[in-house]
């Protein structure tokens, strides 16, 4: 496994927080907001989905180069990721 792109700030929570800033609010996978503590109208599903994808672009136009250790410790996370999900779905099964 080589990591070729690992995003920063890519995420529902920079996105919520970039369209409504300082907003409480919960999110689950799925289903979308399943709590909202703000007097702003909360940001449509679509709303948030598209700010992600601008934020990705954004990022995808850096030109991010990453040390070698850099590049195992991400490699170490994924894998550290992929094994706690196989676990998970041993358990589910």
């Amino acid at each position: 496994m080589t990591i070729s792109k690992t995003y920063m700030i890519l995420g529902i929570n920079t996105a919520v927080e970039m369209l409504r800033p300082g907003a409480k609010w919960e999110w689950t996978g799925g289903v979308g907001f399943t709590r909202w503590d703000d007097p702003r109208s909360k940001p449509s599903h679509d709303e948030v989905m598209e700010t992600i994808d601008k934020i990705k672009a954004f990022e995808d136009s850096i030109n991010t180069i990453w040390l070698p250790e850099q590049v195992e410790e991400a490699e170490q996370r994924e894998r550290n990721i992929e094994k706690a999900m196989a676990s998970t779905t041993t358990l589910l099964d």
